[in-house]
C-alpha cells in the first residue's frame, strides 16, 4: 500500500497556485515528492491539480494500491461521489483524477490539516523556492 498525501495552495483566491504531494510507503518512508508552482487559479483547482500530480507520481513508481489522503473535504467528497461537481473548470480536473484513480485499487480519505503537514510544506516550498520564474520540482528525499 502506498499513501499519497496531497495539498494545493493559493495565495489569494484566485491567485498564484502551488501544489505539494508526498508519496509514502506503509512505514511512513517518503518515496517521492512533488512541489510546483502551477500558475493562477483558485484553491479548489490547486487541490485537484495536487491530487493529479500525486497520482501521476505514484503511478510512475509502479504503485498498484493507494490510499489518497487529502485535507480538502470538498475534493474528498467529490472524488467519493457524495458531492456533485458543479464548477465547469473543476469537472475536467475531477474527471482526470477519477481516470487516474481507476488505474489503482484505491481509497480516498479526508485527513485533518495537521496530518497533512508534509504535503502542505511542499506546496509552500514551491512559493519560496521560485528562482527566476521557474518552479521547483523535488525528487526522492536524500538517504
Amino acid at each position: 500500500m502506498i499513501f499519497v498525501y496531497t495539498d494545493g495552495a493559493c495565495r489569494g483566491n484566485p491567485g498564484p497556485m502551488a501544489i505539494g504531494a508526498s508519496i509514502q510507503d506503509d512505514t511512513g518512508k517518503e518515496l517521492a515528492t512533488v512541489s510546483n508552482l502551477i500558475g493562477d487559479g483558485t484553491n479548489n483547482i490547486a487541490e485537484y491539480r495536487a491530487v493529479i500530480a500525486g497520482l501521476e507520481k505514484a503511478k510512475s513508481l509502479g504503485a498498484r494500491e493507494i490510499e489518497l489522503r487529502i485535507d480538502s473535504k470538498l475534493v474528498v467528497e467529490q472524488l467519493n461521489g457524495r458531492y456533485k461537481v458543479k464548477n465547469e473548470r473543476l469537472k475536467l480536473l475531477h474527471a482526470q483524477a477519477l481516470e487516474l484513480l481507476s488505474q489503482f485499487k484505491f481509497t480516498v480519505v479526508h485527513v485533518p490539516r495537521e496530518q497533512n503537514q508534509r504535503a502542505d510544506e511542499l506546496a509552500n516550498l514551491a512559493y519560496i523556492s521560485r528562482i527566476g520564474g521557474k518552479s521547483c520540482s523535488i525528487g526522492p528525499p536524500a538517504s
